[in-house]
């Protein structure tokens, strides 16, 4: 099992290799397709790529939650978390199902 990391860089420089632009051009990519993920969920759209997955908003409501240590209670307040569905045909492929 790999530990690999795959970040911002290692996107940009696989885009780099396969796609052919330059470095920082593929830099900027990399950033403007994450920015343009991160402004549709901040407008609470769905985000759907195809054969990968769907991101999405989820509301969470405000609760009581413990501090394990002390046994101490605090209020969680409400907020948003993205959240990701991995699609089917990605499901397959990483259960080595996918014959492609």
């Amino acid at each position: 099992m790999s530990n690999e990391t795959v970040t911002r860089a290692t996107l940009a420089e696989a885009v780099y290799r396969k796609v052919g632009l330059s470095r920082t051009e593929s830099r900027q990519l990399v950033g403007q397709v994450l920015e343009l993920v991160i402004d549709a969920l901040d407008k609470e759209e769905i985000v759907k790529l195809s054969s990968f997955g769907t991101f999405r908003i989820r509301h969470k409501k405000a609760r009581i939650g413990r501090n394990p240590r002390t046994k101490e209670e605090a209020i969680i307040s409400p907020r948003r978390v993205p959240s990701f569905r991995a699609s089917p045909h990605m499901k397959a492929r990483i259960n080595g199902e996918d014959k492609d």
